[in-house]
């Protein structure tokens, strides 16, 4: 059993199938027409504006990436912070120990 086609549905079927299959011509080139791949100076301008964004953008990154602690493990940092007392209050020990010698050479003086 073979299909076939009415011999009155052919040619109507012949000609939309040739109509569908040709490649535009002056009409609608698909987009290429003369101006394509031009830029414009719009385009200049925005892709300048992102480039400027960028360029701030990685600068805050970087100041905020050096106030980010090496590690984030509790015993380092409790150690640092331990640290960091010590050496505040081994700074302060001589300023206290000038300041207590001060009233005793006073005092000496006044007993003489």
């Amino acid at each position: 059993m073979s299909f076939g086609v009415p011999a009155v549905a052919v040619v109507p079927l012949t000609a939309s199938a040739l109509v569908l299959a040709q490649q535009p011509d002056s009409g609608d080139n698909g987009g290429q027409g003369e101006d394509f791949g031009k830029s414009s100076p719009v385009g200049l301008l925005v892709l300048i504006l992102f480039l400027i964004a960028v360029v701030f953008l990685v600068r805050s990154m970087s100041k905020h990436l050096k106030k980010v602690p090496q590690t984030f493990d509790k015993e380092e940092a409790a150690s640092e912070t331990e640290a960091a007392a010590e050496a505040e209050t081994a700074e302060a020990e001589p300023e206290t120990a000038a300041a207590e010698k001060k009233p005793d050479a006073a005092a000496a003086k006044k007993s003489d």
